[in-house]
């Protein structure tokens, strides 16, 4: 089992999940983080950390989201570590409240 960032942390990127990841599972793209599930070690430590509650565990990714996990693997191949706490994106607060966005995921 591997956790998966989903749909909530687009747009918000918060990195408090980074920050007592154990591994450095976390990369990081424009808007958006992804676990790499070749790093994760199910820790569960990023679950709380998420104040978008983005981070699931593979099996319990909701219903309609588990496109993430193929894409987190996929990203977390692409993108770099990051491996310390930054400031969220400027209007994180308001696109945490955002549902269906998932076209604004940004690759590069």
């Amino acid at each position: 089992m591997t956790y998966v960032v989903t749909e909530a942390c687009i747009q918000c990127k918060h990195t408090d999940c980074v920050d007592v990841c154990p591994v450095d599972a976390f990369r990081e793209g424009p808007n958006f983080l992804a676990i790499d599930p070749n790093e994760c070690i199910d820790c569960t430590l990023c679950v709380p950390e998420c104040p978008v509650e983005a981070i699931y565990a593979e099996e319990e990714v909701p219903d309609g989201m588990q496109e993430y996990v193929a894409l987190n693997a996929e990203l977390a191949a692409l993108w770099p570590a990051i491996v310390e706490k930054k400031d969220a994106l400027p209007e994180a607060e308001r696109w945490g409240r955002v549902k269906d966005k998932r076209d604004e995921l940004r690759r590069e």
